[in-house]
């Protein structure tokens, strides 16, 4: 399971380094590779190797002519890339993936569970002071979970 948040710097050549505590999850599962694209939100989505594959396998059960598989077909999987992580942790993020992003100098690796979420860490700061900040929908995200069992 991926969890917590990581700052980690982008250098010139588009290249970050994975947090070692998701490499190391990364390691345990035989997984050298993310699948990175673009998010629903202004970020990018990585999938270890494995579980980008239960993903599209799951995807691919779903009604092909559903509008909203076809929108995460067309924002998910056609923006998706595999990367690879070079022996010393780093991983090349595309040009368009990171222009997506707004990623530039500083990123956040935001664990998710089974996928990471990669952020410009200034987008990532205002979505969560938006959020802390807004008591309504603070108490609507509540009640959702509590919907849902948790």
């Amino acid at each position: 399971m991926f969890r917590g948040r990581y700052e980690h710097a982008i250098d010139a050549k588009g290249r970050t380094s994975v947090p070692s505590r998701f490499r190391e999850v990364m390691t345990a599962h035989g997984d050298s590779q993310l699948v990175l694209t673009t998010g629903l939100d202004s970020c990018l989505v990585a999938y270890p190797m494995a579980e980008w594959m239960a993903f599209e396998k799951r995807l691919s059960e779903l009604p092909q002519f559903d509008a909203d598989v076809i929108t995460l077909k067309r924002i998910y999987v056609s923006g998706a890339v595999e990367c690879e992580v070079d022996k010393v942790g780093r991983l090349l993020i595309p040009a368009a993936l990171r222009k997506h992003a707004g990623l530039q100098r500083d990123a956040l690796w935001a664990g998710m569970g089974s996928y990471i979420e990669l952020w410009a860490k200034e987008s990532f700061e205002d979505l969560r002071k938006e959020v802390l900040s807004d008591q309504d929908r603070r108490l609507e995200i509540a009640r959702r979970l509590a919907e849902l069992g948790l």
